[in-house]
């Protein structure tokens, strides 16, 4: 007789991590001894400081808040898919929150002496109880929880010194075609021309027992060693060489090279033992080579057209996939396709010098700001960027500027060209209001600090992002001496910088959920760069300058630097880094996968997991802006 009960309870637990990872015989196994109890409003399911239970919970209905005691803060409140309880799974200790029925509910007790070898074997599942665990304490990106489960030691970290290739992820063919052992090589030949492959593969009972290529239809079949109707198993080269199908460039060339072979077979675990996946050929590492850095930087700097820079971006944007892919860390993923579309810029620029009918009639640099000035604009979004030239005599400047502007425009317009947007609100280099030399934008620098209302707070928070692609970078050295000694003189300009970084909304509400836009274009969608993104870039801006660190404009890094510099806050500003490019990632992938600039969510088109994912940087969002608010005294600006 079947147990309905446990089937109702796997049911229920295969539509939410970590439970849709494991085995159909291992939820079955599991939910047979699920622990199922009802809640009603208040009731108590265990106290600040109690011993562990045997069981960690999944909330199947209504809602569990978590709260300190101490002063009765809600933590978190857990709802349908929930897990929390997960202390004596992660840490083995007493709770160190309460938890109570938020409304009535009904909880699943999920074993932690089954479950536990579950999430030891498998990976994904133990990854995301960490997370889980991570996002109810007090630093969720805490160096104690990245990369460990119950004392493993042994999690792989990439050196970013390893050279591009060893990282570069190899295209393959998915689609793959087959034949049997007994199928003649007519057959074979003539399904190769069908669907214009050179190589089929050979199975028995779903497995891959060997591989037929056009090289051996020419050595064996067409110079006649064997008649057309021999088959497969004669022709075929056995056994089968396979492959994991997570595959770098090199290691498909080393594999290629070792076996004196032209195609390799993926499988699902690398070994005969499983069904193929794929299929790679010399052909797809020679195409995924056409998308290596070195490869595209190389053609880039051969172009000598705009849009012959077009469809190289786009290459950039297949490698951006493929580092994702391969979890590549974003912190190198982020410098590699940063330094690439910083060439593109750089080529433009070149191409654009050519276009003008003489040379510069002065020292210039190119700034990108904003995103690519902190070396964090992954997808094709707008374009961000000044020009600055050296001072020149008062009755040439209106000569010199007009030569700027007009090779700003030939810029920007190429920029355009190569999938850089037009910046909506003209803060370009082709708007004589960025276009400067440097005395004006001295003055103008110096006229934001002294005079701090919220338009001059957002146009100097802005151009403190910069790098320079292009040009003399003394000039560029020289602007910024101007702009820390300016605020030296006006240390107040510190806290007009730090009320503007705490403008941006909250990602959430009371209850947990996400704050969605209310109006306007993107209404129900939650702002992902305005809620998540900014405030963490806005904090390192203010908090980095107050250190007077000019060398650094990434986010994380200035981060990292921090840690260095308020060694007593080290384990916190690390939190935010991690977090910040947790939120990158995140906004990188949602833009790859709808074709934009990842930044408006649809909330209703992630699941479970992503929206653990997403709110687990939330608590780190909040204390970086108490921080803000603490140290420079926003509350007083305010009052």
């Amino acid at each position: 007789m079947k147990n309905t009960i446990s089937e109702r309870v796997a049911d229920f637990l295969q539509n939410f991590p970590p439970f849709n990872a494991l085995e159909k015989s291992q939820l079955d196994a599991l939910s047979q001894q699920v622990y199922i109890v009802y809640y009603e409003k208040g009731g108590l399911v265990f106290s600040e400081d109690e011993p562990p239970h045997d069981f960690f919970y999944i909330v199947h209905e209504g809602a569990v808040a978590l709260r300190k005691t101490a002063n009765n803060e809600i933590v978190d409140i857990c709802d349908e898919g929930d897990v929390f309880g997960l202390r004596p799974l992660m840490a083995h200790e007493n709770y160190k929150l309460e938890a109570r029925a938020h409304e009535e509910s009904i909880l699943y007790g999920i074993p932690i002496a089954i479950f536990k070898p579950y999430a030891k074997e498998n990976e994904e599942v133990g990854n995301f109880l960490i997370e889980s665990f991570a996002s109810n304490t007090r630093n969720p990106y805490s160096k104690v929880h990245r990369g460990k489960l119950y004392g493993n030691e042994n999690a792989q970290s990439i050196n970013p010194e390893v050279k591009l290739l060893d990282l570069q992820p190899v295209n393959y063919s998915k689609k793959l075609v087959s034949c049997t052992a007994n199928t003649s090589m007519k057959q074979v030949a003539e399904t190769m021309t069908k669907h214009r492959i050179g190589s089929i593969l050979v199975i028995e009972d779903e497995l891959p027992i060997g591989i037929i290529t056009d090289k051996d239809l020419r050595n064996k079949i067409v110079t006649g060693l064997f008649p057309i109707n021999t088959p497969a198993s004669k022709i075929m080269s056995r056994p089968v060489i396979t492959y994991p199908r997570k595959m770098t460039v090199t290691q498909a060339q080393m594999a290629m090279m070792k076996s004196n072979i032209s195609h390799l077979v993926l499988t699902r675990d690398g070994t005969p033992h499983t069904k193929a996946v794929g299929i790679l050929s010399k052909h797809d590492v020679m195409v995924s080579l056409g998308d290596n850095p070195a490869v595209l930087v190389k053609a880039i700097k051969r172009a000598n057209k705009y849009k012959q820079i077009k469809p190289l971006r786009k290459s950039i944007q297949h490698l951006l996939q493929g580092y994702l892919d391969q979890n590549i860390p974003m912190g190198l993923t982020a410098k590699i396709i940063s330094e690439l579309n910083d060439t593109c810029i750089k080529q433009v620029i070149a191409i654009s010098l050519k276009k003008m009918r003489k040379p510069p009639p002065a020292k210039f640099a190119w700034l990108s700001i904003g995103s690519q000035g902190r070396s964090e604009q992954l997808l094709h979004t707008d374009q961000d960027n000044a020009l600055l030239f050296e001072d020149v005599a008062e009755n040439q400047l209106p000569k010199v500027t007009n030569y700027f502007l007009t090779l700003a425009k030939h810029i920007t317009h190429g920029l355009k060209i190569i999938g850089f947007d037009y910046c909506p609100a003209e803060m370009m280099a082709s708007n004589p209001k960025w276009c400067l030399s440097q005395q004006e934008w001295k003055d103008k620098v110096s006229h934001w600090i002294i005079n701090p209302g919220p338009d001059e707070v957002l146009m100097s928070s802005i151009f403190f992002d910069y790098n320079v692609s292009y040009g003399d970078k003394e000039i560029v050295n020289e602007l910024s001496k101007h702009i820390f000694q300016c605020m030296e003189k006006y240390p107040i300009f510190f806290l007009h910088l730090a009320s503007g970084a705490l403008q941006n909304p909250s990602p959430t509400g009371f209850f947990r959920q996400f704050l969605v836009e209310q109006d306007g274009a993107h209404k129900d969608f939650f702002d992902l760069k305005r809620r998540a993104l900014m405030p963490l870039i806005d904090a390192a801006r203010v908090l980095i300058l107050s250190h007077s660190v000019k060398a650094i404009s990434n986010t994380w890094e200035r981060y990292e630097k921090l840690a260095e510099l308020e060694p007593k806050n080290k384990e916190f500003y690390l939190a935010c880094s991690y977090a910040t490019k947790a939120l990158l990632k995140f906004r990188t992938k949602q833009g790859l996968l709808h074709h934009d600039s990842g930044r408006y969510i649809a909330l209703e088109k992630l699941n479970k997991e992503e929206k653990i994912k997403l709110k687990r940087t939330f608590k780190t969002i909040k204390e970086v802006q108490e921080l803000l608010s603490v140290r420079f005294k926003v509350s007083n600006l305010l009052g």
